[in-house]
């Protein structure tokens, strides 16, 4: 297996495991609030369905959502890119700073700090803008 192709799939993995976190981090703070909008899963608790979300939950949501828009286009992209042979180098440095600016990101936030939730938002992008302009010019090479 090329190192490329390693470290795409070690990416893709962390990614993944970092949604599962925000899910788990949802997930805590429903249950030690006993918090729920559902009226089945306030019933098991025998407690009254809330009519919002905690913030906890509503804020993770939001970042749920943004890697919702983000993540999956690294997945295409960085497939493409270990696929088409893009320069192995160039692939391994966009897909590990991809892969740190999204878990920044996801810690920024939840803990509500700008400029950084920004600036790590900006460097995933510049990371997928990257692997878009390696992918086309070993396309059109082609």
């Amino acid at each position: 297996m090329n190192s490329a192709l390693s470290v795409y799939a070690s990416c893709a993995v962390v990614l993944f495991l970092k949604m599962f976190a925000l899910s788990c981090y949802q997930g805590f703070y429903r249950l030690r609030h006993k918090a729920f909008i559902n009226v089945e899963d306030a019933a098991i608790f025998r407690r009254a369905p809330r009519a919002q979300e905690l913030a906890p939950v509503i804020r993770a949501g939001r970042a749920w959502a943004n890697d919702l828009e983000n993540i999956p286009a690294f997945f295409a992209l960085g497939g493409l890119a270990v696929a088409l042979n893009v320069p192995a180098m160039l692939t391994v440095w966009l897909s590990l700073v991809f892969t740190l600016a999204r878990v920044l990101h996801t810690v920024a936030y939840l803990s509500g700090v700008q400029p950084w939730r920004t600036l790590c938002y900006g460097a995933g992008v510049l990371c997928l803008a990257g692997l878009c302009a390696g992918i086309t010019w070993v396309a059109i090479k082609a």
